[in-house]
């Protein structure tokens, strides 16, 4: 076919966990906290002493696999050599994802780590595993990144005797590019960098950008219905999914990529996106993807209140001059960035501080604008973008802190590392509302945030960003810290993820806007969706996967 690229699929089975697995990354990228921002956080939270060492990985306490014999060589006997482990770091590496409660019980050992983990290499080879499970009464937890937030990859065995993780590492591969429709073809374990260089050997590009870039693999953000730092122009995941492909316990389900039909299609494509794994494993995706930008341009700006803020991108995205990536921060978040930044003071720092307080800005709120593509449609929506912002009292600040932000945006996660460390509670949630109501649900759930922390001893600080936007609204996505509570820490955190919940679900939010549902979330969904929404869903898992082996606890309660 014209146009048409094939790809060798890949087949290597990565023989350790792709972070570290105590915490996120590699060691060769940590980071130290400022000395400016650890100095604000012990004046603000008042910690005092850090908390005890993290458990070695030796120390930790393991159960021995409960995975039968049986099912054990049924399952030798149809992956390759070696794709089924039950070592102490494959065990541990699949214990939990990247939630704070899930780095809490990893540094202190406190895991319910899978019986084995399991690398398919193929979409038979998965379909072969469902049947054997099935048959078994193993429950299954696909596995991409490991990057979920909310309990996603927790593996729960349900009322099943031993549950494994499905590893989708050695289905890795960019299988298909058609360059004249802007298609890519991808198995399930591709990770996102991967992608992106692969594509732009072709000219072309993705562009979702999660804050889990780094690991996350676009089918574990398909399953999740992802949103990328720059999905304001690149569109969130499901919105770049046109293809698709389950392996379901009781059965198939293969969509091909359509522009568009009449047929049902689109239905059950959105029944599937954002079904984290409950109903099956996705293991082939057919996205769409546009040419390589041939300009980035990231820029800066302050506004005078969070408020005046909102106001003007509300105007920007409405009048289709939005920056791929439109991203403002409160004034504290602003606070916190500048103090993490770590920038030397000087005579020009001092001179820049002097005209920002004069224009009225010395508690302004930070927005990062960025804009990709063709160099003249970049030229050409900036100029408007910036003709819109000065208009609404915006101060720009320049490309050098923009292109700034854009080097360093996934290095909060390495932070927070740093932060656990010392003894701080520290986590993110998200929701999204309409324009009119923003306000009040900013309000609402960062003063429950705070109440809920500050009744155990532990007033916090709390952080939000505006991002995502649309033209009906746009998500808030906050960070808040406290001083751990020490021997305390899950409840602590679990008394203000329910204070944020129920104020988001009182306010009219979404229960969440991009980091799924999993296990954290689930409680909620009911108030989102409705009784009969959740009906709907339980008849679909009940099709697909009548014995319930599928992810068990996500989603669904």
């Amino acid at each position: 076919m014209i146009g048409v690229t094939p790809l060798q699929a890949g087949d290597s089975v990565a023989p350790d966990p792709p972070m570290r697995w105590w915490g996120w990354g590699v060691d060769r990228h940590a980071m130290r906290l400022p000395s400016a921002a650890d100095a604000m956080i012990r004046s603000w939270l008042g910690v005092k002493e850090p908390p005890p060492p993290r458990v070695e990985l030796d120390a930790i306490q393991l159960r021995a696999s409960r995975l039968d014999g049986g099912a054990r060589s049924r399952i030798e006997s149809i992956v390759a050599p070696g794709a089924v482990r039950d070592d102490r770091l494959a065990r541990v590496g699949h214990a939990a994802g990247r939630s704070y409660p899930d780095l809490v019980r990893l540094r202190s050992g406190r895991i319910s780590p899978p019986d084995a983990v399991v690398y398919p290499g193929s979409h038979d080879e998965v379909r072969a595993l469902r049947e054997i499970c099935a048959d078994s009464g193993v429950a299954v937890v696909p596995f991409g990144g490991g990057t979920s937030v909310v309990g996603g990859v927790e593996p729960d065995s349900g009322s099943f005797g031993s549950v494994i993780a499905l590893d989708l590492a050695r289905m890795a591969s960019l299988t298909e590019v058609d360059e004249v429709s802007l298609l890519a073809r991808m198995g399930p374990g591709i990770a996102a960098p991967r992608l992106e260089a692969e594509l732009a050997h072709h000219g072309l590009a993705l562009g979702h950008f999660p804050q889990s870039w780094e690991y996350v693999t676009i089918c574990g953000a398909v399953a999740t219905r992802s949103a990328g730092q720059a999905s304001t122009g690149y569109g969130r995941i499901d919105k770049l999914v046109l293809g698709l492909r389950l392996a379901a316990p009781a059965g198939e389900i293969t969509l091909a990529p359509q522009p568009g039909t009449a047929a049902p299609a689109p239905a059950i494509r959105e029944l599937i996106v954002g079904s984290e794994g409950t109903l099956g494993v996705i293991t082939e995706a057919t996205l769409a993807v546009r040419p390589l930008p041939e300009v980035r341009q990231y820029e800066a700006w302050s506004f005078k209140s969070f408020g005046a803020g909102v106001e003007a991108l509300r105007e920007l995205e409405q009048a289709h001059a939005a920056g791929d990536v439109s991203r403002l921060s409160d004034e504290a978040e602003t606070a916190m960035s500048l103090a993490t930044a770590g920038q030397p003071g000087g005579r020009l720092a001092r001179v820049k501080q002097r005209y920002v307080k004069l224009r009225g800005h010395a508690r302004g709120c930070l927005a990062i604008l960025g804009f990709e593509g063709e160099a003249d449609e970049v030229l050409d929506r900036g100029n408007r973008a910036r003709m819109l912002l000065r208009a609404a009292g915006g101060l720009r600040f320049g490309t050098r802190p923009g292109t700034a932000w854009r080097e360093q945006r996934f290095r909060a996660p390495y932070l927070r590392d740093e932060l656990l460390d010392r003894g701080v509670l520290v986590d993110t949630l998200e929701t999204a509302t309409t324009w009119s109501n923003l306000p009040f649900l900013y309000a609402a759930v960062a003063d429950a945030v705070r109440t809920a922390l500050a009744a155990r001893g532990t007033p916090p600080i709390v952080m939000c960003h505006v991002s995502h936007l649309y033209p009906a609204g746009a998500s808030l996505y906050y960070t808040f810290m406290a001083a751990q509570q020490r021997g305390e820490e899950i409840e602590q955190w679990q008394a203000a993820k329910t204070a944020a919940s129920d104020a988001i679900v009182a306010a009219g939010g979404t229960i969440s806007h991009h980091h799924a549902i999993g296990r954290d979330h689930a409680p909620w969904l009911r108030a989102e969706i409705g009784e009969t929404g959740v009906d709907l869903l339980r008849a679909a898992k009940l099709r697909l996967d009548p014995r319930g082996i599928m992810n068990p606890g996500k989603l669904l309660l």
